[in-house]
């Protein structure tokens, strides 16, 4: 078993594990208790009342974070013609042709999301079994498949993220870095979970939310109470 940091356990020291927080106390803490010297992400991880196992339960969507994620998206695109210009125009670092096809087959990644118009869907069939696995494969549900390159690109660039809920029904995402400020920091959560209670599944009995916890990428886990989101 690996020895905890002392700067680690100083932090562990600001977290009662017994007490589950308001969203603001709760990032107030994770923030204040950041001690790497690098810009820690924050994330939130929620673990829903639901069976991913049944369609009609499975909770998925996208959300803009009005603070963005305080990172440069790089964005590939599989565009052609007139549509081309359009992406670079928009912001687009990449457009996919035959031969970055190939690079990609090979094994380089070297973007964050990638968005197709649907003519291109074709190329981009060619590319699932190593796009899918790394969550890159543009989606028509995620609003990646789509001839409105503008609007997909600047989302993707201001902050937006696509969830599922995992087998074990819970949902992970990065919702900002350390140095944006508890404020900041719980616009985003609350954008995201306001998002998670709008696609409750009209199936899901019971308890919705189970448990919510927020932490840096150094930092312990701080529980929020289910009962303060609404």
């Amino acid at each position: 078993m690996s020895k905890r940091s002392k700067k680690h356990t100083e932090a562990l020291k600001k977290v009662d594990r017994l007490v589950q927080y308001d969203p603001k106390d709760a990032l107030e803490i994770a923030v204040s208790s950041s001690y790497a010297k690098f810009d820690e992400t924050v994330d939130v991880a929620v673990r829903l009342g639901v069976d991913p196992r049944h369609a009609d339960q499975m909770v998925r969507g996208t959300v803009v974070l009005p603070n963005g994620l305080g990172k440069d998206v790089k964005v590939l695109v599989f565009a052609k013609g007139e549509k081309e210009k359009e992406a670079l125009d928009a912001g687009a670092d990449f457009i996919a042709d035959e031969d970055m096809v190939k690079k990609i087959q090979d094994g380089w990644f070297g973007f964050d999301k990638a968005v197709a118009t649907p003519d291109m869907m074709g190329m981009v069939g060619k590319l699932g079994r190593v796009l899918g696995p790394r969550g890159l494969m543009p989606n028509a549900k995620t609003g990646t498949v789509t001839f409105e390159l503008e609007k997909a690109i600047n989302e993707l660039k201001s902050g937006k993220i696509d969830f599922r809920v995992e087998k074990a029904g819970i949902i992970h995402v990065p919702v900002g870095k350390i140095s944006f400020g508890a404020e900041k920091l719980t616009e985003n959560v609350k954008a995201f979970l306001d998002k998670i209670t709008a696609l409750k599944p009209a199936s899901s009995k019971g308890t919705y939310y189970k448990t919510i916890s927020v932490s840096s990428t150094m930092g312990p886990g701080i529980k929020i109470d289910p009962l303060l989101i609404k």
